[in-house]
């Protein structure tokens, strides 16, 4: 069984490439095949919509690989506040706020907001509370990127009362304009 999930993933990941997109997980649900697609530069509705169809064309052609008789293939982007569930995820996170649930039986704190200083292929290094700290993978039940959604609203209206600024002085011009016509 693992042999074909490998065999599932190198497929979904050699379509993805030719698409110039990445692989970024896959996650086999009941009868759910659940696809996760990321680019640089974002992705967004059509190129989502193109890889969905791109992808169950590909799985119709090795039916074979695909777990169940009937499943429902679910494509979508990691998102702003993308799940963490292997090494080069956490890798690529390294720098980014993190929230992290630990296992149950893990002494002390089991859950965390913190920056994720470091990622290897046994665990990750986080900051907490000023002191580093060693989590390993095993110990991770759940993580996911923490996007500052405050920062980002201030960012929007700073850059909106700019537009703002920018609109205001370049009309200026033109009502001094329509004044002197009229």
């Amino acid at each position: 069984m693992r042999e074909d999930i490998d065999e599932l993933q190198v497929l979904l990941a050699s379509t993805c490439a030719a698409l110039h997109l990445e692989l970024y997980d896959v996650e086999l649900r009941a009868s759910t095949l659940s696809v996760t697609v990321d680019r640089a530069d974002g992705l967004d509705l059509d190129a989502v919509a193109d890889v969905a169809r791109v992808l169950s064309a590909a799985l119709d052609e090795h039916e074979a690989l695909v777990p169940a008789a009937h499943y429902e293939l679910e494509v979508s982007s990691p998102g702003l506040e993308r799940r963490l569930r292997k090494p080069s995820h956490f890798s690529g996170a390294v720098g980014s706020v993190v929230a992290l649930r630990l296992g149950p039986g893990i002494s002390g704190q089991r859950r965390f907001e913190s920056t994720l200083l470091a990622a290897d292929e046994s665990g990750i290094e986080i900051s907490d509370a000023g002191t580093s700290r060693k989590v390993a993978y095993a110990d991770i039940e759940r993580a996911h990127v923490v996007f500052d959604w405050k920062a980002a609203l201030a960012g929007a209206h700073g850059a909106d009362e700019v537009l703002d600024d920018e609109l205001e002085a370049s009309s200026e011009p033109a009502a001094e304009m329509m004044k002197e016509q009229a």
